[in-house]
């Protein structure tokens, strides 16, 4: 899978939207299926939702998203490319074509779903909320002892708003410090340039691996926010909105009726279970009205796995982040993970 740094010079909205062609909406899937694969932007080097390994494969949850796309669209995972993106060249990259869909650590908000032309298809990827990294010598234990402390922050984030309301609500001081990258922002902490690093929870364990003592550094108790993350696509065009939007609910309802990896296609053949019927193709043409084959959970969930076994194998509690699922389990464990029914 070819990787690809954007060189996109950063432009105004109202300029990219003017652009005509690929960019306008309604034709994504058949550019996709003529081209043989799906174009995917992701982040610039996030471990647990895109980093590359060190034979330069892309790995993570926002990685796998796109996989499982072209799993449902080709029944073949592989047929992805990554453009690695910062936070300032994401939406640009989406609205001029440059990416057919954009899985990158994104916060879904009212501003970029309704006055960007570009449209969130509802699967939240990851639950998530801004949080504080500080380094233990700071002797710090809650967000309110940060009066007058310098802070470090991605620009182009959601994460800069939020951390002006919440000093502004608590009547507490700060000098912010922007980074065009989540790197550049971590290796500033590490150095002490700055007192705090801030950003959404999993994005700060996910800069604390990196670290050179991971263990001198903790992210306090405090959720700030709440920063649902998950897939980008432009607006305008449902079809292809529907198909990003089913490949996240039929991962979800995959692991809610205990189909994995391993027994997917046994339980393809022998279900007596109405719901894993049609949901695994045996029963109906559901893939049908998105225009995909009817075996298309059967490839997602074979070849990329569902969402639980995509979340353990990027996030979970046997990875260097050590996450647990929290909000990220099902609704029946416990979180508000939940999905419509496919039928």
């Amino acid at each position: 899978m070819k990787v690809l740094k954007s060189t996109l010079a950063i432009v105004t909205a109202a300029a990219v939207l003017g652009v005509s062609g690929f960019a306008q909406a309604g034709a994504t899937l058949d550019a996709v299926q003529k081209k043989g694969f799906v174009q995917c932007g992701v982040s610039d080097g996030l471990p647990g939702f895109s980093v590359p390994d060190a034979t330069g494969k892309i790995l993570g949850i926002d990685a796998d998203v796109c996989r499982a796309v072209a799993a449902a669209i080709f029944g073949d995972a592989t047929k992805v490319k990554f453009s690695q993106l910062n936070a300032k060249e994401r939406f640009t990259a989406l609205q001029s074509g440059e990416i057919d869909i954009l899985s990158r650590n994104t916060t879904m908000t009212s501003s970029r779903d309704a006055g960007m032309g570009l449209k969130f298809p509802g699967f939240i990827t990851y639950y998530d909320g801004v949080g504080f990294l500080v380094n233990n010598k700071l002797g710090v234990k809650s967000a309110k002892e940060l009066d007058g402390a310098t802070i470090c922050i991605q620009a182009g984030t959601t994460t800069e708003l939020n951390v002006s309301d919440y000093f502004r609500a608590n009547n507490l001081k700060y000098t912010p410090i922007t980074f065009d990258t989540s790197d550049e922002s971590a290796k500033s902490l590490e150095s002490g340039r700055c007192d705090v690093l801030t950003s959404d929870k999993s994005q700060l364990y996910a800069q604390r691996s990196k670290l050179a003592s991971p263990k001198d550094y903790v992210v306090l108790p405090e959720t700030i926010s709440k920063e649902p993350l998950g897939p980008v696509v432009r607006n305008g065009d449902d079809e292809w909105l529907a198909i990003v939007r089913w490949v996240g609910y039929a991962m979800l309802n995959a692991e809610e009726a205990g189909i994995t990896s391993k027994n997917v296609e046994e339980q393809a053949k022998s279900t007596k279970n109405p719901d894993v019927a049609r949901l695994l193709g045996a029963d109906g043409e559901y893939g049908k009205d998105l225009k995909v084959k009817k075996d298309w959970v059967v490839q997602i969930v074979k070849q990329v796995g569902n969402y639980g076994e995509v979340f353990e194998r990027n996030l979970g509690k046997n990875t260097p982040l050590e996450i647990d699922r929290g909000l990220n389990a099902l609704w029946t464990n416990g979180g508000i993970q939940y999905a419509p029914p496919v039928r």
